[in-house]
């Protein structure tokens, strides 16, 4: 368990060093033949060098020890805003067929001694066809798909002129309209709005 929290703690670094950009994060540079795992890896978490133990800690979203179906559709990128037109008979095969490589007990749940085991048999996660696997929240996917590729510390707020930046600050906007709104009406005793149209005032 030990060893587990060091490979969590040494990810949990070089992810973070994402948000600084004075130290120059950029995505390491892949080959457009490499597996599906190290150009996610690449893509989604800037990091280069990893095993499948640093590799399934990093997927292993509620930390306990095991992935459950949901978890790894997740690393797919099938929770992401960008596959929502996925049908359900595509995910659910997509579930089927990486529960089948991994999932060598067949208790519907992969652990970590399940997928090293399956790594170090000389296997790769493979490329389902639902791209690098997005599976940040916005602020996480908009820095580090756009904000490093295209902006820096010294950027100004002029300078946000990109449909992403705009996209970006235009859903933080509605956010903070609507958290305005809830606010004005947690003040009001009464919300007319919630009231049946029968028992309202007229006039």
């Amino acid at each position: 368990m030990h060893s587990v929290i060091l490979v969590a703690a040494g990810l949990v670094c070089q992810v973070l060093g994402h948000g600084d950009h004075n130290s120059g994060s950029q995505k390491p540079m892949v080959d457009e033949s490499a597996d599906w795992m190290t150009k996610h890896m690449a893509e989604e978490h800037h990091i280069s060098e990893f095993d499948a133990s640093s590799f399934f800690v990093l997927h292993d979203y509620d930390a306990d020890g095991h992935w459950e179906a949901e978890e790894i559709l997740r690393t797919y990128g099938l929770m992401d805003e960008s596959n929502k037109g996925v049908p359900q008979s595509r995910r659910d095969e997509i579930e089927r067929e990486l529960l089948q490589l991994l999932d060598t007990n067949k208790n519907g749940l992969v652990t970590r001694d399940e997928f090293v085991a399956f790594i170090e048999g000389g296997n790769t996660l493979p490329d389902v066809g639902m791209g690098p696997g997005h599976h940040g929240d916005d602020e996480y996917e908009y820095e580090i798909h756009h904000w490093e590729k295209y902006h820096d510390e010294n950027t100004r707020l002029e300078d946000l002129t990109h449909p992403e930046d705009i996209e970006h600050f235009k859903k933080h906007e509605m956010l903070e309209d609507e958290e305005e709104r809830l606010e004005m009406l947690n003040k009001m005793a009464i919300v007319e709005d919630n009231i049946p149209s029968k028992f309202r005032r007229s006039g």
